[in-house]
């Protein structure tokens, strides 16, 4: 079993994967870390805990959105068509999403 060095938010972490597997895990991190700064750069987060729940909602989104597609497909139905986005656009679906993890954070949080 392969040992490898991940950083994520400037935190390293010391993660077991299977041989050959090395590259693969270093690109979902990098993934992590990719939506961590969208979050931050968009002020969506203040703490380590919340911002890596609000990546993981992002990234649940995407996952959900990914499957839709793939059921859809294998139902013999026409796949959604995804419009371009120009940068201004991916911005506001960006700040969208985050609203969206932030109000169901927000029903997640105790007082």
């Amino acid at each position: 079993m392969a040992q490898v060095t991940i950083k994520i938010n400037g935190y390293s972490y010391n993660v077991g994967c299977e041989d050959g597997q090395e590259s693969h895990l270093q690109a979902m991190a990098a993934e992590i870390e990719t939506r961590m700064d969208s979050i931050k750069a968009l002020g969506g987060a203040n703490g380590e805990a919340r911002l890596l729940m609000l990546a993981a909602l992002l990234m649940a989104d995407e996952l959900h959105d990914t499957k839709a597609e793939l059921e859809a497909q294998r139902a013999g139905a026409a796949r959604p068509a995804r419009p371009v986005r120009a940068e201004g656009e991916l911005g506001k679906r960006m700040n969208k999403l985050a609203e969206r993890a932030e109000q169901i954070a927000a029903t997640l949080e105790r007082p």
